[in-house]
């Protein structure tokens, strides 16, 4: 793809340098550029689907190695190979339901006026029979696709005029299987753009008249359901902890004022204090792992227990671009990255501290600035996705439909 290749380290780049964070426009910007590499993909003859399998392949795993932690990017990836795999086996079964089973005589075929080309029950089983039967060590020694040999096999026993329109169809039904696969990346996009409106609209069966809610950070799916509340004419009240070092629920507090909504600020050291005062608890998340458990701003951890230790329900917020199929064990997860000194301390203030050192050379000051909290499933009561909402029990089992157990490892299969 080398039309392809100035777009796709222009994006590895951007994601190397964090030119692109959030794990909504880095979802988007990755799907677009999947569909790019699929419209821009020369399909083959045979095994198409593999083929473009394997481009994503290839695109996938650059761009999840350039930035680990946008745990988006990966998501992305798996949804457009699952979507591949199931726009193949659609294609096949639609190609197997055309297929028209006659049980007459030769001379009742010879006979027909049908103008359409019919197979016989015999010739469909000699097909069958050699689609389930191993390639031959002929076809293995001379490197023979295994699907072009078994069409080889039963073209014998079936009509040559059906040969020659199979033959002069292929350029059409591969056309057709990148076609529907562009649709529905297409189709992804636009699940990625509508998420906001889609949770938003299930504010109101979860906000209630007069309720006081925490939330901790600057989350837009947050703000975007607190604000679907307001509209509905719900009168309740926030707690935003500000969410040091970088205060970003300084940010949400003033965005939610500016919609009229009565807003308090609170230290994050002070949650535990307030959360007797607290209905709900509402919260944006980076990503939703496969036990349910997430991953999220750092702090999360602090006031999910302090809402299980006060029993108020803990609710996660969050679209299903966001859903990840891997295990917070998994090697391939990033769990966390420690952000810059400079945000906790002033160098200038504490520079004389950079000069004492033990002994062995070792500074005696050391500043730890990470970005995430991991918070189990066990503390999480409800996740409000575009879907609807569901218990974390349940988080496997959405997870199931949306990616393939075999694309949990993004890499390139080799061809040797």
């Amino acid at each position: 793809m080398p039309d392809m290749q100035p777009l796709i380290s222009d994006f590895v780049l951007k994601l190397k340098r964090r030119k692109v964070e959030g794990s909504h426009a880095v979802a988007r910007q990755t799907a677009e550029l999947l569909r790019s590499v699929v419209s821009q993909h020369r399909m083959g003859s045979t095994n198409q689907a593999a083929a473009l399998a394997d481009a994503i392949h290839a695109v996938g795993e650059h761009l999840i190695a350039a930035n680990p932690i946008e745990l988006a990017v990966g998501n992305t990836v798996r949804r457009v190979l699952h979507i591949i795999k199931e726009e193949d086996i659609s294609f096949t079964a639609v190609g197997i339901e055309g297929l028209s089973v006659t049980a007459v005589s030769d001379d009742e075929c010879d006979s027909g006026n049908d103008d359409r080309p019919t197979l016989s029950a015999a010739v469909l089983a000699s097909h069958a029979r050699n689609a389930l039967r191993a390639p031959s060590l002929q076809t293995l020694l001379d490197d023979i696709p295994v699907s072009t040999a078994l069409s080889h096999s039963s073209s014998s026993a079936g009509d040559s005029d059906g040969k020659s329109k199979y033959t002069g169809d292929k350029s059409l039904k591969t056309r057709k299987l990148k076609h529907d696969v562009i649709a529905a990346i297409g189709d992804l996009i636009e699940e990625i753009d509508t998420c906001y409106d889609q949770i938003s609209e299930q504010a109101v069966e979860h906000i209630h008249q007069n309720e006081v809610i925490l939330t901790l950070g600057r989350s837009r799916t947050v703000k975007e359901f607190l604000y679907a509340a307001k509209e509905k004419k719900r009168s309740f009240r926030v707690f935003v902890a500000e969410g040091a070092p970088r205060y970003q629920g300084h940010a949400l507090a003033k965005e939610l004022v500016e919609k009229g909504i009565q807003t308090t600020v609170i230290t994050d050291s002070a949650v535990f204090a307030m959360i007797s005062r607290v209905n709900m608890v509402i919260v944006g998340v980076h990503a939703i792992m496969a036990n349910g458990g997430v991953i999220a701003p750092v702090g999360m951890n602090m006031v999910a227990l302090a809402a299980q230790r006060h029993a108020v329900p803990f609710v996660v917020v969050a679209g299903s671009h966001k859903l990840c199929p891997l295990y917070p064990h998994n090697p391939e997860v990033l769990l966390n990255e420690l952000k810059s000194p400079s945000d906790l301390l002033d160098f200038g203030e504490f520079s004389n501290c950079m000069n004492f050192s033990t002994q062995d050379g070792t500074p005696l000051l050391n500043v730890a600035n990470p970005t995430f909290d991991y918070v189990p499933p066990k503390l999480v009561s409800l996740f409000i996705t575009d879907t609807g909402g569901h218990s974390p029990s349940y988080m496997y089992r959405l997870i199931s439909e949306y990616y393939s157990a075999d694309d949990l490892v993004v890499r390139r299969k080799s061809t040797s």
